[in-house]
């Protein structure tokens, strides 16, 4: 899942592809290397953001859509919260949605999504993009987090959401400190005991920088990458990153690698 942030303020890119001509050549060039799916945003969840009305991220990100549904023949994710905001994305093209609030934001949306009949990928937050990043505190993160993200589950199919196309992300980086993203990335497996498919996002994360020293966002691939790697070998269906060619030959490798079955050894002697 390539990233497509088509918002003044994004945190590691920001302004770079607010135009629709910009936006349609990036996310051609994310298809070109390797991205199954762009996802579109046009509200910052960086820490300390505030919100944006819907009909302002509907004036950013709906032209972004129709110009790219007529050239790039992928998926097309909406990054929103919003009810208002899906549907004006899913009536232009987009064909999932991307929710970090797990349908806790707008009350509307889960009814939206089940009769649109499209995916959704719910998503773990503690707090907003506002607070979330003030003394974020769990006893056990991992368990906290899978609790979370069974009960949004069970709130989307009561809502009427096929629970086929429910993926869920347990939120790297959205209220949790530099221990936590580490804890959630060791136990990942864990999460999928949920049965649903697993999308994760480390890319370019600020706890990242922390752990290498990396000051500037679009100075962590190779970081990045680790985690990618990491990701993919512990269960991750979705990766969602912003430097796709390098981050698309780290999947691949993984996969190379997990394919060799232990009939392809010689016997050790």
């Amino acid at each position: 899942m390539g990233v497509l942030n088509v918002t003044p303020d994004s945190f590691s890119d920001g302004g770079r592809f607010s135009d629709v001509p910009a936006a349609v050549a990036h996310a051609q060039e994310m298809a070109e290397s390797g991205a199954a799916i762009i996802d579109i945003g046009g509200e910052s969840t960086r820490p300390d953001s505030q919100s944006i009305e819907p009909e302002e991220q509907i004036r950013r990100v709906i032209p972004a859509i129709h110009a790219i549904r007529g050239r790039v023949g992928i998926i097309i994710s909406v990054d929103t919260t919003r009810a208002k905001v899906a549907e004006a994305a899913i009536d232009a093209g987009a064909d999932m949605v991307n929710d970090v609030s797990a349908g806790r934001d707008d009350p509307e949306l889960l009814p939206l999504v089940a009769r649109r009949a499209v995916p959704i990928a719910l998503m773990h937050m503690q707090g907003s993009p506002a607070t979330m990043q003030i003394n974020p505190t769990y006893n056990n993160v991992t368990a906290e987090v899978m609790a979370f993200l069974s009960e949004r589950i069970t709130a989307a199919v009561s809502a009427g959401v096929d629970r086929a196309g429910i993926l869920v992300d347990p939120g790297i980086g959205f209220g949790k400190t530099t221990l936590h993203n580490l804890q959630l990335l060791k136990r990942l497996g864990n999460l999928k005991t949920l049965r649903c498919p697993l999308l994760v996002g480390t890319s370019r994360k600020r706890f990242i920088g922390e752990i290498t020293g990396e000051d500037l966002a679009s100075g962590r691939p190779l970081g990045t990458a680790a985690t990618v790697a990491w990701a993919a070998s512990n269960g991750a269906d979705v990766i969602r990153v912003h430097d796709v060619r390098p981050m698309a030959q780290v999947v691949r490798m993984i996969e190379a690698i997990q394919s060799i079955s232990g009939a392809d050894f010689p016997p050790i002697k």
